[in-house]
C-alpha cells in the first residue's frame, strides 16, 4: 500500500524565497499545499506557478491555528510541514520511502538553520525538529509550536536548509514574533521556553538589555533537561558578556561546566567571554590569556557536536582554530599562529566539501 506525502506551507510575503523551497520539495511529495495568509506581494503567484495548491484565510494571530487549518485542507497520510525560508538540502529519498511505511510516527529532521556570527560571518547551527507528521497530529502553541501528543518520534535523514534569521529575513518580520511571544506569555506567564524564545527574539536583534532578564529568568526556572537549555546557556553567556557583566558570566560558567563538558559551543563561548574580559580590563590578562587558549582548545579537543541541539557547525574545529591562530598572532607566536591556520583552513574545507 502506498501512502502519499504532502508538503503543507503557511506563508505571507515570501515572495523572495517561496520558489526556491516549493522547487526543492517537488520532487519528493505527491501534493503541496500553500495556505495564504494575506501577501501583499507576488506570494500566491509564485505559489501557482510553483505547482501548489494555494488557500488563503485570515491571519488568526496564531501559528498553530493556521497551521492546523492548513493541515485540515489535505489528506494525504503524511505530511511535511516547510516554511517558505526553508528548502531541503539533503536526504530527500527518505521522503519517498516514507510511501511504503504506515503513517505511525513523528519525523524528526535536521534543519541547519544559518546564523549570523560575531564579525558578520555567516555559521551553521543544525537542530533535529518535528517536521514530518502522520495524519491527525495537531499543533499547539500560539509560536514556535509543536506537534501535539505523545507520537513515537524517529530521527530522518532529511537536511532542510533555513535563511530565516540572517538580518535581511529577520528585519522584514521584525516585530512579529515579539509581539506573539508576548502575547503568549500573557496566556501562559512564567513559560521557561517562551522567555528564551523572547529573549532570543530580542538578542538576534542586538537587543541584549532587554533579553539579559529573559534568559536569567528562562535558565532559572525551565527544566535542566529541556532541549533547548544548551542554546539558552550558550546565548544568556554571550549576553552577559555583550553587556560587560564579565563576572555574572564567569560564575554562571563555573556553575555549568559540568554539566557541558562535552558541549564545544560552551567552551568556545567561554573562550571569546574570558578574551572581552582581557580586552575590557588589560590588568587582568596575564590571568586570563591561558584559560582562553585553554577554552579554545577543549572545544577542538571535543570536536564537532551536530547530535547536540542547536551546536553552531565549526565551534569544535574550523572556527576555534581560527581564533587559536588569531590568539598566538597576537602574542607574537608566528609557529604556532600558522598551525592553526592550517588546521583552520583544512577543517573548513572538510566541513564545506561535498556530501
Amino acid at each position: 500500500m502506498s501512502h502519499a506525502l504532502a508538503l503543507v506551507m503557511i506563508v505571507r510575503n515570501e515572495a523572495r524565497c517561496l520558489a526556491r523551497c516549493l522547487a526543492s520539495a517537488r520532487p519528493w511529495v505527491d501534493e503541496m499545499l500553500v495556505l495564504d495568509t494575506g501577501s501583499t506581494d507576488a506570494t500566491r503567484e509564485i505559489a501557482a506557478q510553483g505547482g501548489a495548491r494555494v488557500l488563503s484565510a485570515a491571519w488568526p494571530d496564531d501559528f498553530s491555528a493556521a497551521r492546523n487549518f492548513a493541515l485540515s485542507h489535505t489528506a494525504a497520510p503524511w505530511r511535511l510541514v516547510l516554511d517558505a525560508d526553508e528548502w531541503i538540502d539533503g536526504g530527500g529519498e527518505c521522503l519517498a520511502a516514507l510511501r511504503t511505511r504506515p503513517p505511525d510516527f513523528i519525523g524528526l529532521v535536521t534543519v541547519a538553520s544559518e546564523v549570523a556570527g560575531e564579525g558578520g560571518v555567516t555559521q551553521q547551527a543544525p537542530s533535529w525538529l518535528p517536521r514530518v507528521l502522520p495524519a491527525g497530529v495537531h499543533y499547539e502553541g500560539r509560536i514556535h509550536e509543536q506537534p501535539a501528543g505523545a507520537w513515537p518520534r524517529e530521527r530522518l535523514p532529511l537536511v532542510i536548509g533555513h535563511d530565516g534569521y540572517l538580518a535581511a529575513a529577520q528585519q522584514a518580520k521584525a516585530g512579529r514574533n515579539e509581539r506573539l511571544l508576548r502575547l503568549a506569555l500573557v496566556e501562559q506567564p512564567g513559560d521557561a521556553y517562551l522567555l528564551y524564545q523572547l529573549g532570543k527574539d530580542l538578542e538576534v536583534r542586538a537587543r541584549f538589555a532587554d533579553a539579559l532578564p529573559l534568559y536569567r529568568q528562562a535558565h532559572r526556572e525551565g527544566e535542566p533537561a529541556a532541549a533547548w537549555r544548551h542554546d539558552l546557556l550558550v546565548r544568556l553567556i554571550f549576553t552577559l558578556k555583550k553587556e560587560r557583566r564579565f563576572a555574572e558570566a564567569i560564575a554562571l560558567a563555573s556553575d555549568e561546566m559540568a554539566n557541558w563538558g562535552d558541549s564545544p559551543d560552551f567552551f568556545f563561548t567561554l573562550g571569546d567571554l574570558l578574551l572581552d574580559w582581557a580586552l575590557a580590563e588589560p590588568a587582568r590578562a596575564a590571568e586570563l590569556l591561558p584559560q582562553i587558549e585553554a577554552s579554545w582548545q577543549r572545544a577542538v579537543a571535543i570536536g564537532e557536536r551536530p547530535d547536540l541541539p542547536d551546536s553552531v557547525r565549526g565551534r569544535g574545529s574550523y572556527l576555534a582554530a581560527h581564533n587559536l591562530a588569531a590568539f598566538h598572532q597576537s602574542l607574537g607566536q608566528a609557529d604556532q599562529a600558522a598551525l592553526w591556520r592550517e588546521r583552520a583552513a583544512s577543517w573548513r574545507a572538510q566541513a564545506n566539501a561535498p556530501k
